[in-house]
């Protein structure tokens, strides 16, 4: 499995615009193939923090999102949001169980 959390900010006034770009992108990105979550998240202690968890079945699969027209239409609307250059860090996993 392969996992991307990227971290970033947008100033407090833009931060409902930037979560609607990216709930508008989430049905797509969740139907691409390989895609096991894409998850957008507000800070509550920032007003300007956001995050997005995503989870694929491997590395391949997430390159193909990063090439993607979704990938580069929100990519174009949510940088002149951006206050901080966003923060990804990419890990490899395991699951070793899914309980629930």
């Amino acid at each position: 499995m392969f996992i991307a959390i990227v971290d970033f900010t947008v100033a407090a006034e833009d931060r409902a615009a930037a979560l609607n770009i990216l709930l508008a992108e989430e049905p797509t990105v969740r139907a691409m193939q390989g895609n096991m979550a894409f998850r957008t998240y507000a800070d509550p202690d920032n007003a300007e923090a956001l995050c997005i968890i995503h989870e694929w079945e491997d590395i391949e699969s997430f390159k193909a999102y990063a090439s993607s027209d979704t990938f580069q239409s929100s990519g174009q609307a949510l940088r002149p949001l951006m206050t901080t250059t966003p923060v990804s860090r990419r890990f490899t996993a395991q699951i070793l169980e899914t309980v629930g």
